[in-house]
C-alpha cells in the first residue's frame, strides 16, 4: 500500500500542509552464504552478512525497508509489517538503532511531511524478497560490504546495525 488510508483522510482535510508522522526504518540482516548465524552480541563484519535493500519506485533510491506507523501501532510491529508488505519477508526485530527527525520531505504532488523515524535492526526469518506492494521496483539482499549507494541516514542505520552496540543513537544537534 503506497499511502495509508488514514493519511489520505488527513490529506482531504489539510491538503498539502505539513504533517508530522511516525515512521520506521528496518535494517534486515541475514548471514552471508557460507557464514555462521548472526551473533547479535558482537560487531558484525560487513562481508559476513547480507542486508535487505529495496529500490523505491518513486525516485529509484536504494534504502532499507521504511514505512509509516499506523495509528496506535507499536513501531517494532510496524517495522515487521512493512517488511512483509514491501518485501514479502518475515523478520524478528532485534534492536532499536535510532530515533530521529527526517524532513521535511516534499513529495512530487506537493504534500509535505516530517517524520519521527524509529529505526531497528532485524533478523531475517523467512521469505524470498520481492517487491510485494508496488512501492518498490526491486528487492534484494546485498552483502554488507557491497551495498548500493544510500543517503547518509541509511548508511548510519546500517553501520549502527553492524556495530552490535545496544544503545540507541539520538541526534542532539
Amino acid at each position: 500500500m503506497a499511502t495509508p488510508d488514514f493519511v489520505l483522510e488527513l490529506r482531504r482535510h489539510v491538503g498539502h500542509a505539513p504533517l508530522w508522522m511516525p515512521g520506521t526504518t528496518v535494517v534486515i540482516l541475514r548471514p552471508a552464504p557460507g557464514r555462521a548465524a548472526i551473533d547479535w552480541e558482537h560487531p558484525l563484519a560487513p562481508e559476513a552478512v547480507e542486508i535487505l535493500c529495496v529500490r523505491r519506485s518513486d525516485n529509484g533510491a536504494w534504502t532499507p525497508v521504511t514505512g509509516i506507523v499506523d495509528p496506535g501501532e507499536e513501531p517494532a510491529i510496524a517495522a515487521a509489517r512493512e517488511a512483509l508488505e514491501e518485501a514479502d519477508v518475515r523478520i524478528e526485530v532485534r534492536r532499536l538503532l535510532s530515533v530521529e527527525v527526517v524532513g521535511p520531505v516534499t513529495y512530487y504532488n506537493g504534500d509535505v511531511t516530517t517524520y519521527l523515524d524509529v529505526a531497528f535492526a532485524a533478523q531475517w526469518v523467512s521469505g524470498e524478497p520481492s517487491p510485494a506492494d508496488g512501492e518498490n521496483s526491486e528487492t534484494t539482499f546485498f552483502r554488507g560490504d557491497q551495498l548500493p549507494p544510500m543517503n547518509d541516514r541509511f548508511r548510519r542505520a546500517v553501520a549502527k546495525a553492524l556495530s552490535a552496540r545496544p544503545d540507541a543513537d539520538f541526534l542532539t544537534a
